[in-house]
């Protein structure tokens, strides 16, 4: 049986179209954009690392331009939006927390993020901790900091943090909200008061393949060894939602030029499908990445797709790092053209350009150099920066630039 054929650019289109990455937002962005940019991506995962904006801030900018990343936290202490394990530290939607409650009822099956032995062994202080956050409200980690215990009959337990993410993890306690990044934890029927076990859990098997259905959707086109990564699914038979999904019409089967084996196109990029097959669209966005956006954190997919090898070198010994810290991907217009290692000084609001790293195919043109220095330009501006400094930058760029502009 034959298939539609489609380019590789087509392919990456349709993929981008499915991220809110097909065309540049061309009106002021407003709190709502934030919540269902998070529901168009299904997840929005967390990163800690500030040296620019940190991923999820930055994850979204890519989408929606200069927006409040305030609204983040208003979203989360709004109860539209919530913490736990997926693909992996995400936020999710308020509405698909029955996809991961049964991971919560089973936190065993959760490897290195619950110990059985440790919540026995720690049984007690667990309960004192559950008790005290009852009677007196959400706490941090940080609010543990007396070395004794105090006249109050709070103290500090040197395990307190793994308490709390033992109990997060079982579902336990919520993050009600995050107060500058840090987690605040508060009993889970205080966060989700309407929620009940009984009549709302969803079956793991069940959950799974919502799960692995709504992979399909927010990758857009994917091969089958790509769907279980997105919420970090194991031993789940992809090849039977397959088949389901096309028995429902949900999916179709493509064919990708210079690439081997089928592909799948999700049904919301049917309206798109008929064009790429005639290599009638391309995504107009340029902008920076993220590490840990959906269309570079499974890297594999991002080699096949992008042709784009690509890894985060901030755990590597800075002596043998290649890029740099945190590098940035550049998406120029479909295609993923390089990197950027950049910093973020805010108190003299500068961004600097520590180095760029162009992809070996990429050619520069008059048009690539605009268009990568307008999204610098945009990423500076967002983030309070009012002139961006370049240093190791390719001649090819600083041909079309000058060192350091203002914003």
């Amino acid at each position: 049986m034959s298939h539609p054929v489609i380019s590789l650019a087509s392919a990456r289109t349709l993929h981008l179209s499915a991220q809110n990455l097909l065309k540049p937002v061309t009106r002021k962005p407003s709190a709502a954009d934030v919540v269902q940019a998070i529901r168009d991506m299904g997840l929005l995962q967390i990163d800690t690392i500030s040296v620019v904006a940190r991923s999820p801030y930055l994850v979204l900018f890519s989408r929606l331009g200069h927006y409040s990343p305030q609204w983040l936290e208003e979203a989360l202490f709004g109860g539209k939006i919530f913490e736990y394990w997926a693909h992996e530290a995400c936020f999710i939607p308020s509405e698909d927390y029955g996809l991961l409650r049964h991971r919560m009822l089973n936190p065993q099956g959760m490897g290195w993020k619950f110990s059985q032995a440790w919540f026995d062994e720690h049984q007690s202080d667990i309960q004192a901790l559950l008790g005290h956050i009852a009677e007196n409200g959400p706490v941090r980690s940080a609010d543990f900091t007396a070395d004794k215990k105090s006249a109050s009959g709070w103290w500090d337990w040197k395990p307190h943090k793994k308490h709390l993410e033992t109990l997060f993890t079982s579902g336990k306690l919520m993050v009600s909200e995050r107060r500058n990044f840090h987690r605040v934890y508060d009993l889970a029927e205080r966060v989700m008061p309407d929620w009940d076990d009984a009549s709302q859990t969803l079956d793991q098997g069940v959950a799974e393949y919502q799960m692995l259905r709504r992979s399909a959707q927010y990758l857009g086109i994917f091969k089958p060894e790509w769907l279980a990564d997105y919420y970090r699914l194991k031993r789940v038979n992809t090849k039977a939602v397959i088949a389901q999904l096309l028995a429902d019409e949900e999916i179709t089967p493509v064919e990708v030029t210079g690439l081997e084996g089928i592909f799948y196109v999700h049904q919301q990029q049917f309206s798109l499908l008929q064009q790429a097959t005639e290599s009638r669209i391309c995504s107009t966005v340029t902008t920076l990445l993220s590490p840990f956006d959906p269309v570079v954190w499974d890297r594999k997919r991002a080699s096949v797709l992008f042709n784009f090898e690509y890894r985060i070198e901030c755990y590597t010994p800075e002596a043998k790092r290649q890029y740099g810290y945190f590098t940035l991907p550049i998406l120029q217009r479909g295609d993923l053209i390089g990197r950027v290692d950049a910093k973020m000084h805010r108190k003299e609001k500068i961004l600097e350009v520590k180095s760029l790293h162009l992809e070996p195919q990429s050619t520069m043109t008059a048009r690539r150099a605009q268009d990568v220095h307008g999204a610098i330009t945009r990423f500076a501006q967002w983030q309070g920066a009012e002139r961006v400094l370049t240093g190791n930058v390719p001649e090819t760029l600083m041909a079309f630039w000058s060192t350091d502009w203002q914003v």
